[in-house]
């Protein structure tokens, strides 16, 4: 070692490659000593403070907001430009969809992006910070900072609070089993909401014992006669050979897409009821598991209840048995009971070889009767696949509501 002492840096000096070194400093309100321990005071009685160069609240949780952060304008100006001309990565899942740099945790949320209800927790984090480098923005833009209080259970039940993005305004919050938040949809289709955050870590707070919701009661299958597939369900999917291939692209994939699985006729009339506006609606929470909202049945027109039996039916957890090849209703074959008739069909059919030829079928006898339980030929076919005229109707990837599948042992944020 040479045991220099490197140089001090030289506002406005030009360092390498020709840039300048701009240092950044905190506003002179914000280091006043007096003002640093009133804060300090009143963070720790968790009493609220007013202060023009500092807000702090307790409600619904603690946090602080400072506005005009940092005095150095020039700082600020070139952060942001050197932000923007980062190498951002889209995160993209059911929980939140933004731009994020993978090395400073700067993210910038552009049109539709969001951040839906969470407490921050995780080990070691006590304080969460975010200093804004947004344009001029206001509460029609979206991307407000929504504070929810809890029930009794400690889980989030409503936004009493909406924090707007301002430029080099710095908010944070205490992170605690209370601190439920959430970034709300940018509507913006020009401005970026850019910001850097973060955390500071320490012993974490004790956490309260884990609630568990009660189990929502099951529904009992609805006994209905096998003729209400035939009024409402594309006859198509009423086939028995088409039953089989949905099976086996099912248990290949795990999922499937059945196009016009309801008739037009029907399907229009369901539509037709729903966009009414006679139906009452009520939320679905807590926020931080599920956000939807859901029908009051027994004032549903009667369109829609009839609808509901379809689906509540014995005969569609049959035809849903069919097309998954799981047990959803007890009627529907199990798999050991395949198996045995699996072995049973290729007995008799080497039987059948041997002695009067080959079989017909190989299909086990009871898979094929449980299919024709609840399904029958039907003279008119309705092609699944929808016309292109249809499909340019549909809904766009910009509308959100897409279902997302987050494999075990993903990365967190």
């Amino acid at each position: 070692m040479s045991g220099k002492r490197p140089a001090e840096p030289v506002p406005g000096r030009a360092g390498k490659r020709g840039k300048k070194e701009v240092m950044a400093k905190f506003s002179d309100a914000v280091t006043e000593e007096t003002l640093k321990k009133q804060v300090a005071e009143a963070w720790s009685r968790r009493t609220p403070f007013r202060h023009e160069a500092i807000v702090m609240d307790m409600d619904p949780f603690l946090h602080c907001v400072i506005p005009n952060f940092i005095e150095s304008e020039n700082f600020l100006e070139g952060l942001q430009k050197e932000l923007l001309n980062l190498d951002f990565h889209e995160k993209y899942n059911d929980l939140y969809k933004f731009q994020q740099e993978t090395i400073l945790s700067s993210f910038s949320f552009y049109l539709t992006d969001a951040l839906l209800c969470h407490d921050d927790e995780l080990e070691g984090r006590r304080i969460a910070f975010i200093l804004y480098l947004v344009p001029p923005w206001d509460r029609s833009l979206g991307g407000t900072l929504d504070l929810y209080n809890v029930d009794e259970h400690f889980q989030p039940k409503q936004i009493v609070k909406s924090l707007i993005p301002s430029w080099n305004t710095l908010v944070f919050f205490e992170v605690s089993p209370v601190s439920f938040h959430q970034v709300s949809e940018v509507l913006s289709e020009e401005k970026s909401r850019l910001s850097i955050s973060g955390w500071f870590h320490g012993p974490s707070l004790t956490r309260p014992p884990t609630y568990f919701e009660p189990l929502i009661p099951r529904s009992p299958h609805i006994p209905q006669d096998h003729e209400i597939l035939y009024d409402w369900i594309n006859p198509t999917y009423l086939d028995m050979e088409y039953q089989v291939q949905i099976q086996e692209e099912f248990e290949e994939s795990s999922e499937i897409l059945l196009k016009e699985f309801l008739k037009p006729e029907k399907f229009a009339e369901v539509c037709e009821a729903l966009e009414k506006g006679d139906v009452e609606w009520s939320s679905r929470g807590p926020p931080n598991k599920r956000f939807y909202e859901k029908a009051e049945e027994s004032k549903l027109p009667d369109i829609l209840k009839d609808c509901m039996a379809l689906f509540r039916s014995e005969t569609m957890f049959l035809l849903l048995s069919n097309f998954t090849g799981l047990k959803l209703h007890f009627l529907a074959p199990s798999e050991e009971g395949e198996l045995e008739d699996k072995k049973e069909g290729e007995a008799a059919s080497a039987a059948d070889d041997t002695e009067e030829g080959p079989s017909r079928s190989s299909e086990p006898e009871s898979r094929r009767a449980a299919i024709s339980s609840s399904s029958q030929q039907s003279n008119e076919q309705t092609d699944p696949e929808p016309e292109e005229n249809d499909a340019k109707k549909g809904w766009e990837p910009e509308y959100g509501g897409f279902t997302s599948y987050i494999a075990k042992g993903e990365d967190e944020e």
